[in-house]
């Protein structure tokens, strides 16, 4: 359908929106909307990898897209401070300026993100507050209340020529939140009544029926588990948290313990949360570590990072023996107050089975209603979308599985099979004439980062897979080319070859093989080091593959004098 421009009328600009992350994994949040050349970016988040991709600790997204239209993009919009959607921001920043509008609490994290890394002189934070709105561009932005697990959470719509197009952010329909700031649902049945092109929607627990319970449900749990403790107890949860950690405190002072806090990120979040005054600390409370290292352990809570089983959290630390004022002690309480982060599963179960070992009680989501969820589940999901009415649905913020279960939700809600668009990381949306499809497929390849934030290089990790699966095998060997000699015997060493039983053995016969190829070599046509590198490296692929039925990876070293 065209849509007919009436004489002296500006044709209205389609909108196009590059997902660059969140729709595929829960994680790396971040998407692009675009309009007349001019660029907004909706969060831009992090997400950690399988256990698998070793030696790295956490992924951006492929921020190239971005960045080589940087004179384009006017600002960076963020829905909440948690890392899955600010995380990439400082890898952003180091190469494009570019003025980032989020809530206070939401910049006061991204500032301390910033300080880390030097960047924050240089960049432009503009706060904002829940009910504003904002001219950016060709684009009137409005940022809507909304509820999850972190304070200062909002929604934003933005107003395009093609219509208004409603992102949710992560949400949750909280009755009773610890901050008494509920979602503004007034604010959705306005934009609803006034008509809204699209609804990207938040799909992390579509596949829980009913609804989420409210945080003031774990409030609950957790005091009742403190009240019946005679040791000391430890709480690990997210350090962005601070509902959570502002329950635990409440806990804590009712029943007369002090709290120490351990772990950087909590240290800083509780620091920057009581500071804007999003947490409440009951005079007296907190106590140093030295301090709680000499308490009696009835008299004492611990609030810890380290609830995903991070080997260098605090709690991880506790657990073997390195935290420089904490051990696990027989009688500890220990609760793990979140949700198991799926591919985290198996470090926190070793962590759990460790803290049995050594005396402790242990209390996680599996065995007590110590965590709920941030996110709506399907009565709430169903709600909001029958209140936004949106001509075209698009579910984010998921595996695809969760997209599909979302967009099969929104059917059943009374949307066309056509209004609803399951899209994936790298897909380009139109909006335009009443119309919504995907124009474009951009390649993406997400940044893999070690564990001081530097780039690791994919054909690094390909390096490192290879050698976790088969180990390598050094050959070094010493010639003169000029007289055709060989000066040495070769040397072969490995490590984590997967070898025979004699060993010893397996490497003198590639040693031998090595020698005889090199001999004849010699005495062939001069060959040069590198040509004569690889025909000891196809030797002695060939001769791995034989006896071992594995190819290891191969470094060869050949010295000429």
């Amino acid at each position: 359908m065209t849509v007919k421009v009436k004489e002296g009328e500006k044709p209205k600009a389609p909108v196009r929106v590059l997902v660059l992350g969140g729709a595929g994994e829960i994680g790396l949040n971040c998407m692009v909307f675009e309009q007349r050349g001019e660029l907004l970016l909706i969060d831009c988040g992090m997400d950690f990898p399988e256990d698998q991709v070793l030696g790295v600790e956490v992924m951006i997204p492929d921020l190239s897209w971005v960045i080589s239209r940087k004179d384009q993009l006017k600002a960076v919009l963020l829905t909440h401070g948690h890392e899955d959607h600010i995380g990439a921001l400082p890898f952003l920043l180091r190469a494009v300026d570019v003025p980032v509008y989020a809530t206070r609490l939401t910049l006061a994290l991204v500032q301390e993100k910033l300080r880390e890394r030097k960047l924050l002189r240089k960049t432009r934070l503009m706060e904002v507050a829940a009910g504003e709105r904002r001219k950016i561009g060709g684009f009137e932005v409005e940022f809507i209340q909304s509820s999850h697990s972190i304070a200062d959470v909002v929604a934003i719509a933005l107003r395009t020529e093609q219509g208004i197009i409603l992102h949710s952010g992560d949400f949750k329909l909280d009755p009773t939140p610890v901050d008494g700031r509920r979602m503004d649902l007034n604010a959705l049945a306005r934009l609803g009544e006034e008509g809204v092109l699209a609804f990207f929607s938040d799909s992390t627990n579509v596949e829980q029926a009913g609804y989420t319970p409210s945080e003031r449900e774990v409030g609950k749990a957790l005091y009742e588990i403190f009240e019946k403790s005679s040791g000391r107890i430890i709480v690990a949860l997210f350090a962005s948290h601070i509902h959570r950690i502002q329950q635990v405190m409440d806990a804590a002072h009712t029943l007369g313990r002090k709290v120490m806090i351990t772990g950087r990120s909590m240290e800083a979040n509780t620091r920057i949360a009581q500071e804007l005054g999003y947490l409440s600390i009951p005079s007296h409370i907190l106590v140093s570590p030295g301090q709680a290292k000499s308490m009696a352990g009835e008299k004492l809570v611990v609030i810890t990072t380290g609830s995903q089983g991070e080997p260098l959290s605090a709690l991880a630390r506790m657990v073997r023996g390195m935290h420089k004022q904490l051990k696990i002690l027989p009688g500890d309480t220990v609760i793990f107050s979140s949700k198991f982060i799926p591919g985290n599963e198996r470090a926190i179960q070793n962590l759990i089975n460790e803290l049995y070992r050594q005396g402790a009680e242990v209390f996680y989501e599996t065995v007590s209603e110590i965590h709920c969820s941030g996110h709506a589940s399907q009565e709430e999901l169903k709600f909001v979308m029958s209140l936004v009415k949106p001509r075209f649905f698009i579910p984010i913020h998921g595996e695809y599985r969760h997209l599909v279960k979302h967009k099969q939700l929104a059917v059943q809600n009374g949307l066309k099979e056509e209004q609803c668009l399951v899209v994936e990381d790298g897909m380009m949306l139109e909006f335009a004439d009443h119309r919504a499809r995907v124009v474009e497929k951009v390649k993406l390849e997400p940044e893999y980062l070690d564990s001081v934030r530097s780039e690791v290089p994919l054909q690094v990790l390909k390096e490192r897979l290879k050698l976790a699966g088969a180990g390598v095998v050094v050959v070094s060997v010493s010639l003169n080319r000029m007289h055709r000699q060989r000066l040495s015997p070769v040397r072969v060493e490995s490590a984590g070859v997967k070898g025979e039983k004699d060993r010893a053995a397996l490497l003198d016969e590639a040693g031998v093989r090595c020698e005889e190829k090199i001999d004849w070599l010699l005495k062939q046509e001069k060959h040069s080091l590198p040509e004569m590198e690889e025909q000891l490296r196809a030797e002695l692929r060939r001769y791995f593959k034989r006896r071992l039925a594995r190819k290891p990876a191969l470094v060869i070293a050949i010295n000429e004098i």
